[in-house]
């Protein structure tokens, strides 16, 4: 099964387990957010949306929040002594596609638990 998603004005097609980088979503690291705007629910009998499935959802675990690559904005006229350079870099947030819900269904899955660090010891 899988789902087209619109987030910060871009289509996404996910399916559980997917890891993806999408613009800054609100919500903690670690817990698990609802996105709402469903295009397509694919699978044996696809479902297509007008513009939006309705009831149906993607429940998605945030991983991470960061910052993209710079990108410069450089501008130059020639023989001008002219020039202006603008950097800035998009806020990022790492989703994990947990579940695919429809009929206005709630996530049943929580978060994943965190991978414990084993210490060594002092003697070692």
């Amino acid at each position: 099964m899988f789902a087209v998603i619109k987030t910060g004005g871009k289509q996404y097609r996910v399916v559980p387990d997917d890891v993806l980088e999408v613009g800054k979503i609100a919500g903690e690291v670690g817990t698990i957010v609802q996105l709402n705007e469903v295009l397509v629910v694919g699978g044996d009998t696809p479902v297509l949306g007008v513009p939006t499935v309705a009831g149906a959802s993607v429940a998605v675990e945030v991983l991470q929040h960061k910052r993209g690559p710079k990108v410069i904005a450089f501008k130059k006229r020639r023989r001008k002594n002219s020039r202006r350079k603008r950097g800035y870099r998009d806020e990022i947030t790492v989703l994990r596609v947990s579940e695919i819900l429809t009929d206005n269904a709630k996530p049943t899955k929580g978060p994943r638990p965190k991978k414990e660090k084993v210490a060594k010891d002092a003697a070692a």
